[in-house]
């Protein structure tokens, strides 16, 4: 963690060592930002350095495409959104067809790939013996890298296949479930755009804990390097570079509070960031499920709909419900906590030789991990009873997990079936932008072969516009499943 040792000389103030000395701190801050920089970068391995240096430049000669990628994924999933709004069931149907033709088409490629490399000189080398590359493209000059993509596909194929023939009964509720959903998107547009609201209150979320996390360290390091001594502080050149420093006492040698109970108060920072990213997330639950159902209980609609159900549903959640939301989010944040927890002493019992201890720590993590799991499932039809009728979270808990399990056939199978679906709509998109990003940016597509940016790893802008397709995706289907989960549980109500 090099970068910790990143300054800010106001921090001067709390330094352990007796006298310390400040002034000039725009300057010494840049000279030392700078200096710890390349601290970090001349401790890192010269061939990491070397890779990360031609990742940085393919984002460099890429970045306009791949900013292109992801408008188009953002578009796709506009189109795919609006076409279920008028043909819910064929686009089910249609979708679930092109997922099974875009996986069998990968595993095609995959084999036409290995085929091609039979005979190759080097290409009988397995994975194993090759070891760990920085040049990723050498893993796809084996012809045991394709036949495990292969694999891989050809079982994710036969279990979607197996999924649709068992469940085919089930998928007529859920289309029509979906299409209901549909028309209540449809009415109430702005859902679509919501997400955007929820990214950016949670990058603020994201970005505030991190430099409240790194704060403290970088002061520690930097605290420890500059303490000053009064007999030699004038005689020094720091003086002469900065005419305002001086050399103040702070106090008495050893420890202070701060320092001996800095790895609490990390905790106490994780636990609040874990706290407000679940009151953020929380938020966007009620005001999704608020707006949808106004639409549910309006006796004719669209005429009883309120004009604007999202800013009308977020005003009524900020009014009346900030406690409710944030109760909830404390529990599933002190579970969330504990499984931290309990990560930090498994990573600190890696060297012990206790096998009971480390079986007791691994049951633990397994039922807190299924803890929160049924946290956030109850936590999330609560937030849809707290907007269907205003009560408090513990009513609305308690209502929501009784009626759930007068109807638990229901959610059982509708629920997950519908999830299913619009999982294969997310991995539809995904699928579509990266087969089209692969063939270009790996300049197959002849036509436009020389608008192609020349990359060194062409793997690179691949992944990061599948990666924020799944994400962009995600955002809208996300959507699509908490008004689902609404009109559900509007209707078992």
């Amino acid at each position: 963690m090099r970068l910790l040792q990143l300054v800010d000389v106001y921090y001067c103030l709390i330094s352990p060592s007796l006298y310390l000395h400040r002034g000039c701190t725009d300057i010494l801050c840049c000279i030392l930002f700078i200096l710890a920089l390349l601290g970090y970068f001349s401790n890192l391995a010269v061939e990491a350095r070397q890779v990360a240096m031609r990742i940085f430049e393919d984002y460099t000669q890429s970045w306009y495409w791949i900013l292109l990628g992801l408008v188009i994924a953002m578009v796709v999933s506009l189109i795919f959104i609006v076409l279920l709004r008028f043909l819910a069931g064929i686009m089910v149907w249609v979708m679930i067809v092109l997922v099974i033709l875009v996986i069998g088409y990968g595993i095609f490629h995959c084999y036409m790939e290995f085929a091609s490399l039979k005979g190759e000189p080097g290409a009988d080398v397995t994975i194993r013996d090759l070891g760990i590359q920085t040049d990723f493209s050498v893993y796809l000059q084996i012809r045991q890298t394709w036949l495990a993509f292969m694999i891989i596909l050809a079982i994710v194929e036969v279990i979607i296949i197996l999924l649709l023939i068992f469940l085919r009964k089930r998928l007529l509720i859920a289309i029509a479930l979906i299409k209901e959903a549909s028309r209540a998107i449809g009415h109430v547009m702005s859902s679509l755009f919501y997400p955007l609201l929820t990214f950016a209150l949670l990058s603020v979320v994201i970005t505030y804990w991190a430099i409240t996390a790194v704060y403290p360290f970088m002061a520690l390091r930097y605290l420890n390097a500059v303490s000053c001594s009064p007999p030699t502080f004038n005689s020094s050149n720091v003086s002469a570079v900065c005419p305002d420093a001086e050399c103040l006492f702070a106090f008495y040698g050893g420890e202070t509070v701060y320092h001996r109970y800095l790895i609490l108060f990390q905790f106490y920072n994780v636990f609040l960031f874990f706290w407000c990213a679940n009151f953020v997330t929380a938020l966007g639950q009620v005001t999704l499920s608020g707006a949808f159902a106004s639409y549910y209980w309006a006796y004719k609609k669209p005429d009883d709909i309120p004009a604007y159900p999202i800013f009308s549903s977020l005003g009524r959640a900020l009014r009346y419900h900030t406690g409710s939301l944030a109760f909830g989010s404390l529990i599933l944040s002190l579970v969330q906590v504990i499984r931290v927890l309990l990560e930090y002493l498994d990573h600190k019992l890696k060297g012990a030789n206790n096998k009971c201890a480390k079986f007791m720590l691994s049951c633990m993590k397994c039922c807190f991990w299924c803890l929160e799991k049924c946290i956030k499932f109850l936590n999330r039809n609560a937030y849809i009873m707290i907007a269907i009728y205003g009560k408090n979270f513990c009513t609305s808990a308690r209502e929501a997990f009784f009626l759930l399990m007068r109807n638990i056939i229901r959610v059982a199978v509708l629920d997950k079936v519908t999830d299913f679906l619009l999982f294969l709509g997310k991995l539809l998109i995904v699928g579509i932008v990266g087969i089209f990003s692969f063939f270009f940016f790996s300049g197959r597509i002849r036509a436009v072969e020389d608008a192609a940016p020349s990359l060194n790893y062409y793997w690179v802008p691949i992944l990061t516009v599948v990666v924020g397709s799944y994400l962009i995706a995600h955002g809208f289907f996300s959507v699509y499943a908490m008004c689902v989960d609404t009109l559900f549980l509007c209707f078992c109500e």
